[in-house]
């Protein structure tokens, strides 16, 4: 079997934590719309649903409650997909994002993977729409870790640079981290990597093992040069990531009106190169994760 028959695991990132419906009327609020924007993006091929929370009116949330009501909904909804919490944040404490974890236990849970300067800039105002320092040590990385293995969550391990895919390695020499890993290389963030081709290629190199080694990689293209960036995963044999926290526009320029279409276009692009898209089961496999049960558990105290 050629490179290219393999299956690509599309996931959605369904809502992020900065846009909000004045920039993209498709953007979920609510449980339910979640809910409605998770049976889009699995209807078209995504085997893993990326979650940032929102209370009902749209803000930022990282309370148990509106990450549980999130997903219960978007359980009830769909049979069967890979739930993925993000847990980066700044200013949020460290606490309050593996309670949430400890609460609900997603399959899979991001884990950025070094601190960086994390930046919007625009060129029509000549000046950063946002700025901040995202910390990201290795005191943090660990204390995450440590909170997943003892949960059963694995970590998606979010690399914005190439030095990023470097901090693995002692995280791997000390016996954490045990294959196959999840890595997602994040490209067109101000502060990280320059979102090219040839830089997919290059971060895709630094994976440990190589790019066609047992751990599963993917690209997370920010804006609109997202497309190119999933082209080129694609024909280097990586996974791909599409949804309304990345990006929300098509190829064409056209405002996406639903997540299902952006997931809907990657699927394409993948089959364009000779490639399906993963089933569930698929992605499970590839990712060394089991099928979890269709109900989130129940609520505990947390330890």
């Amino acid at each position: 079997m050629s490179r290219f028959e393999d299956p690509v695991i599309i996931s959605c990132s369904i809502s992020g934590a900065i846009a909000n419906r004045e920039q993209c009327p498709a953007i979920p609020y609510t449980p339910q719309e979640y809910a409605a924007e998770a049976r889009r993006a699995v209807d078209e091929g995504a085997a893993q649903i990326h979650i940032h929370a929102r209370t009902p009116d749209g803000a930022p949330s990282y309370e148990v409650e509106d990450f549980r009501a999130i997903t219960e909904a978007i359980r009830a909804e769909v049979d069967d997909v890979i739930v993925n919490y993000s847990t980066g944040a700044i200013g949020v404490p460290i606490d309050k994002r593996i309670a949430y974890l400890r609460e609900l236990r997603p399959d899979v849970a991001a884990l950025n993977m070094s601190s960086m300067n994390y930046a919007k800039y625009s060129r029509r105002r000549k000046d950063f729409v946002f700025k901040a320092v995202f910390e990201n040590s290795f005191d943090t990385i660990i204390e995450f870790l440590t909170a997943m293995r003892e949960l059963g969550i694995k970590p998606e391990h979010e690399c914005f640079d190439a030095g990023h895919v470097a901090n693995l390695d002692p995280l791997l020499d000390m016996g954490l981290l045990a294959a196959p890993l999840q890595i997602s290389l994040v490209m067109g963030v101000n502060g990280g990597i320059r979102p090219t081709a040839r830089n997919v290629a290059f971060m895709s190199e630094q994976i440990p093992g190589g790019a066609e080694g047992e751990n599963a990689w993917q690209v997370i293209g920010v804006s609109r040069d997202q497309w190119k960036l999933v082209g080129a995963s694609l024909a280097l044999g990586g996974n791909v990531r599409a949804g309304l926290e990345d990006n929300l526009y098509l190829p064409s320029g056209e405002m996406a009106r639903s997540n299902g279409e952006l997931i809907a276009r990657a699927r394409r692009m993948a089959e364009d190169v000779g490639r399906r898209a993963a089933t569930v089961a698929d992605a499970r496999e590839l990712l060394g994760l089991t099928r979890r049960s269709n109900a989130p558990p129940a609520a505990t105290t947390p330890d």
